[in-house]
């Protein structure tokens, strides 16, 4: 899903901002709005992973029964 996105941001920076033909105009999205659409589908990516980052752990001193 990120490489669809990766490729959707490179191929609408590569094209025009706005384009007029016979049927209509069409205008894309920024790419200041894009590039926050692939952060926030990254951080949505990076939570749904397993563990969400955080152990728990229990420590015990050293000489301790």
């Amino acid at each position: 899903m990120a490489e669809n996105l990766d490729n959707a941001i490179r191929d609408n920076a590569a094209g025009p901002k706005k384009a007029t033909g016979d049927s209509g105009s069409i205008e894309q999205h920024s790419l200041a709005e894009q590039i926050a659409a692939d952060k926030h589908l990254a951080s949505k990516q990076a939570i749904s992973g397993k563990g969400l980052g955080v152990k728990l752990v229990k420590l015990s001193p050293p000489g301790a029964a």
